[in-house]
Parts: C-alpha cells; sequence; structure tokens
C-alpha cells in the first residue's frame, strides 16, 4: 500500500476513533502531506517502510529553511504519531521519528488582562441587537468557562445548562467536562438566545443547534469567533493584541491570583497534565511567595 494509502487511514484514525479537532486534523494532514512530497521529489523515497532517521532529520531541515521553529515541532510531532500508528498496523518495526530532536521553542504565554481590563472588556459591549448581545455572551462564556477557541466554536445548544450554570464541554481528544458559568453569563446568555431564536425563525432554520450563529443562521468559525474577540479588545482600546487563548490564560490566571487549587484549576481548564497548568503560575510572584510562607516549615 503506498504512503499516500497509508495516509487517508491514520487520518481517519485520528478523525473517528481520536476524535481530534479539526484544527488538529487539518494540520496532521497537511504537515504529513508535507513530508510524503517531500520523501518523493526531493529523496526519490516513497515506501515507507524505507523512511529512516536521516530522512526525518532531512525533511526537519528542510522545513525549518522557510518555517519557525514552533510550526517544524508541530510536523515532528505529527510524523511521530504517523509513525507510532504504522507501528501499530505492523508496518513499520520502529518509529524513525522518536529520536529526532524537537527544535528549541521559547515558551511564550499568550498576553493576558489584568481583572480591571477584563471587566472593562466586558463592559463594552452595550447593545440590544443580535450582534453586540451575541458577542457578549461569547465573551462572557470565554472567561467564565476558560474555554478554548474550538470549545466555544463548537457548542451547540443541548451542552448549555442554564438552569445548573453549566456548560458541557468536549475538548481535546474529545474529552468531556463541564465549565461553570457564573452569573453574567448566564445574563448575557439570557439575553442573548431569544435573539438566536428570532433570527433562525427569520432564516428558516429552526433545527440548527449550533450555539452561537452568524448573521446566516449558521455556525459561527473558529476565525469569526476570533474576530469577536480582537474587535471588542480593540474597540476597549486594550494595548495589546488579545486572542481566545487570551481570555482562557486570564481566566486561569485570576482564579490562581484568587488563591484557587492548582487541581481544581487543571480540572476547569481541561488539561491532562498538571505541567500545563503550572504555566500561568508564571506571573505572580507575591502569591508564590506567599504560599511557600504558608507551607514551608523552614520558611520563617
Amino acid at each position: 500500500m503506498s504512503g499516500w494509502a497509508y495516509l487517508e487511514d491514520f487520518l481517519r484514525y485520528l478523525k473517528v476513533e481520536r476524535q481530534v479537532s479539526p484544527h488538529t486534523l487539518r494540520n496532521y494532514g497537511l504537515d504529513l502531506t508535507q513530508f510524503l512530497d517531500f520523501l518523493e521529489v526531493d529523496l526519490d523515497t516513497p515506501a515507507l517502510e524505507e523512511v529512516n532517521y536521516q530522512q526525518v532529520r532531512a525533511f526537519l531541515a528542510h522545513c525549518l529553511k522557510t518555517r519557525g521553529k514552533t510550526t517544524v515541532a508541530r510536523k515532528l510531532s505529527a510524523l511521530r504519531t504517523f509513525f507510532k500508528y504504522l507501528q501499530r498496523q505492523g508496518v513499520l518495526t520502529q518509529n524513525p521519528a522518536k529520536l529526532a530532536p524537537s527544535p528549541k521553542v521559547g515558551k511564550n504565554l499568550p498576553h493576558f488582562l489584568t481583572v480591571d481590563e477584563a471587566f472593562h472588556l466586558l463592559g463594552q459591549t452595550q447593545g440590544d441587537e443580535f450582534a453586540p448581545r451575541r458577542d457578549r455572551a461569547i465573551l462572557e462564556v470565554f472567561y467564565a468557562g476558560g474555554l478554548r477557541l474550538s470549545e466555544l466554536a463548537g457548542l451547540s445548544l443541548e451542552d448549555l445548562d442554564r438552569k445548573q450554570g453549566v456548560v458541557r464541554v468536549w475538548g481535546k481528544g474529545a474529552k468531556e467536562r463541564l465549565a461553570f458559568l457564573g452569573d453574567a453569563a448566564r445574563q448575557a446568555l439570557g439575553a442573548y438566545l431569544p435573539l438566536r431564536e428570532e433570527l433562525l425563525l427569520q432564516k428558516g432554520r429552526q433545527g440548527e443547534q449550533a450555539l452561537f450563529l452568524n448573521f446566516r443562521g449558521g455556525r459561527l468559525t473558529t476565525r469569526s469567533v476570533a474576530r469577536v474577540v480582537e474587535k471588542w479588545a480593540r474597540l476597549a482600546g486594550l494595548s495589546q493584541a488579545l486572542t481566545p487563548h487570551g481570555l482562557r490564560h486570564s481566566f486561569a490566571t485570576h482564579l490562581l491570583e484568587g488563591k484557587a487549587d492548582l487541581r481544581a484549576v487543571q480540572e476547569l481548564l481541561g488539561h491532562a497534565s498538571i505541567s500545563s497548568t503550572q504555566r500561568y503560575l508564571h506571573l505572580n510572584l507575591d502569591y508564590l511567595m506567599e504560599e511557600y510562607d504558608k507551607a514551608h516549615p523552614r520558611s520563617k
């Protein structure tokens, strides 16, 4: 079977069994397509069974000429996952990408808001029309629940329980968790949902289940949601660019500054590893020193 046929099987496996996000599926498909093209055109080695460590290194070096280290690190991750899948299928006896070193990538954290900036941003979205009410609900749910961009864009009406103040979220690897909605988020959704129903009635799309809609009555894309965040951050006069991940970062930061337990924040963020959550402890040295002084027997 050709490398391209193995790639189709692998992408089907990611979509059906691993249930990765469309964004991840698209990136893996792109990265592995580039690798197979590189084998055929540059190395004249189309058979995956013949791929070795040196050829993987040659591909990564080729990518580094035109791509940043973060992108190349992602491509290496895609290759490792692909080859591991082929090992399980009995196609390969070893993973030629396993020992390839990852490019050293700086751990740059996204811009986050202070509590005052967050309140200022959320206070900008005033208005009784569909767009400002929808946008206010988007920002409030982002900040209240600490959602990823793909998670928020993927929300459906059935995921929402306004009475309990929770929303069911499907995270990475189709892992389910509950995100909590404070009073402000519940009120924003309460103001938005009637206008959502009016729009669907006008467009003849009453069966649409997506929670956040565009003006045609369809689901907002991740890019459209990101534009909503960028628009209101700009109108709020925030000094630095704010992304949806910046709102998620703000959520985690403000919880930790408010003395939330790190393990609880890990659950709320949907992190598989506590090390992912620990990145959010970067900023508040006073908080860390206070925790140290309270807990360490020799700190006094």
